[in-house]
């Protein structure tokens, strides 16, 4: 199938109301970036630079999801969905000055897509063995191409961060519409507007119309409720249910919910065998009977209803029913059933010795939940997991710890043994989940950076994800997903818990917003975002 898409040479922004220049945008992140690079942004608040200050070929507007030029005027997709052609901008420039062209792209592209990176943008573009290539054919013309067929190939450009080959500050130079200033460790990080940004508005303004984006660095997400109730800042991307209640009964016009998030809440186990673990824990943790008795003695109606307040539904697998044309229709909720939890554990020879669960060895079952502190709903699912567990016999610690180093742990030491965390899907379609589902990925979390599958599951996963990624027939795709789905559900690397409500703040003098279910919520079209 060929498919082809090209717009035309200049994009204006609007309409919009009226906005008045300049101002501080100013909002909170729970952490320290991981990494300042944009080709490596893996965690939430490495991408937030990310999407704040880089140029993309395109981007996939967060409202009606369909792609629109950014760096690109066009593009046309050529073999079936194995190579792509760019048309660039002319005359744009580095927040530097260092003039801006396709040498860029190529160059960005062969650094993505080098193994020793172990970039997880780069891993959505794997569709097969074999090395992708990227060519300036003119300075504003590239062309890409890759082994085999790349499915959803044009939206995963989305998050490509386009670095200059030739700026002496190398992947700080920024084509987007904001450049880091300054970075107070632990305080905040100040961006500032990038004056060689090339987008205007209708009218001919340029964006963006503020001149500074200031991230408060808030791992308390209480203390952030508080400061944005006094105006200290104007937005907050996700709302806890008991705050979003609160601010609507003071004043509705400070919350919205914006409909069902694409975002998934997660429990899993640590798996991976070069990890610090006994001998007998880490057999309980592959075990999928374990696993599945560990999923059935949670009561997610509960945890939907008491920690959400209503505003989250309990989850059934990898996405939400609200992605409708991707979800597997077949799959039922897995049932809260603690007598049907202990028949599995039995048949892995774990037994009750006055109310304890023990395993063959005699080994009581114990195991600590590592999840983010000062996120009240995850340190909440936690405190509810513990006592569901332990009415099958099952002692769980709970361990609420600063966000950079639960990142350190569960990606680099793997010095854990149970995390609740949640999974960002920004993108609707399957191809961007290569990244985690791949047994090869850095976000495989149960198990990252295989060399070869551990599990026969783990292959077949594998297999299919290639397969519905080097596809261009959605059809076919939407087969492959589904089986990639059921064998989540089976296996249950990932215990999903809930899916929530995309519940945000916008103060009222922020202007110009679009919330939307998909990340960035609330800023995804900051260059448009005034202050009155």
């Amino acid at each position: 199938m060929k498919r082809f898409l090209l717009f035309a040479l200049a994009l204006l922004v609007g309409p919009l109301a009226f906005a008045q220049n300049g101002g501080e945008l100013r909002f909170c992140i729970n952490s320290e970036p991981k990494t300042f690079n944009p080709l490596l942004a893996q965690d939430d608040n490495s991408e937030v630079i990310r999407y704040l200050t880089a140029g993309v070929l395109l981007r996939v507007n967060r409202i009606t999801q369909k792609p629109q030029p950014e760096l690109a005027t066009g593009w046309k997709v050529l073999d079936g969905g194995k190579r792509i052609r760019f048309k660039l901008r002319e005359g744009l420039r580095y927040s530097d000055g260092t003039q801006f062209s396709s040498a860029d792209v190529a160059y960005t592209m062969q650094q993505l897509m080098d193994p020793a990176l172990h970039s997880t943008t780069g891993d959505a573009f794997r569709s097969a063995e074999g090395k992708v290539t990227a060519q300036a054919v003119s300075p504003t013309v590239v062309e890409i191409a890759f082994p085999a067929p790349v499915a959803n190939l044009v939206n995963l450009f989305d998050t490509v961060a386009i670095v200059s080959e030739k700026s002496p500050q190398k992947e700080t130079a920024t084509l987007g519409p904001f450049y880091m200033a300054e970075h107070k460790s632990g305080s905040y990080i100040l961006l500032k507007r990038n004056p060689n940004y090339w987008k205007k508005d209708a009218a001919g303004r340029p964006l963006p119309y503020l001149d500074s984006v200031r991230l408060e660095i808030e791992q308390n997400r209480e203390i952030e409720a508080l400061r944005y109730r006094r105006g200290e800042v104007h937005l907050i991307n996700t709302v806890s249910p008991a705050i979003f209640e609160k601010f609507t009964a003071d004043d509705p016009s400070l919350v919205r919910d914006a409909g069902v998030s694409s975002d998934t809440e997660q429990l899993w186990f640590n798996q991976s065998p070069t990890a610090s673990l006994p001998d007998y824990k880490r057999a309980w943790f592959t075990s999928t009977n374990f696993r599945r008795a560990i999923s059935q003695a949670i009561n997610r109606e509960d945890m939907a209803r008491v920690v959400f307040r209503g505003h989250a539904k309990p989850a059934i697998g990898i996405i939400s029913p609200a992605n409708k044309f991707w979800f597997n229709s077949k799959l039922k909720p897995h049932p809260y059933d603690p007598a049907a939890a202990i028949k599995l554990l039995q048949q892995d020879g774990f037994h009750q010795e006055n109310g304890v669960l023990k395993d063959r060895g005699g080994h009581a079952v114990e195991f600590s939940i590592i999840t983010n502190a000062g996120n009240r709903p995850r340190e909440n699912m936690a405190a509810m997991i513990q006592e569901d567990l332990k009415k099958i016999g099952i002692k769980v610690s709970v361990a609420p710890m600063d966000f950079p180093s639960l990142i350190e742990r569960i990606s680099d030491k793997l010095n854990y043994e149970a995390c609740l965390l949640g999974l960002v899907n920004a993108d609707l379609d399957p191809n961007s989940q290569m990244n985690v589902w791949l047994s090869s990925a850095d976000n495989h979390q149960w198990n990252a950076r295989q060399k070869t599958p551990a599990t026969p599951w783990e292959a077949q996963i594998d297999k299919l994800m290639r397969a519905q990624s080097s596809s261009a027939d959605n059809s076919k795709r939407k087969q492959y997903w589904d089986e990639v789905q059921q064998i989540a559900w089976e296996q249950e690397p990932f215990i999903y818990l809930v899916n929530k409500d995309t519940l945000v703040a916008i103060a009222p003098g922020v202007k110009n917003a679009q919330p939307s279910t998909l990340r960035p919520q609330t800023y995804w079209n900051v260059e448009e975002l005034a202050l009155k």
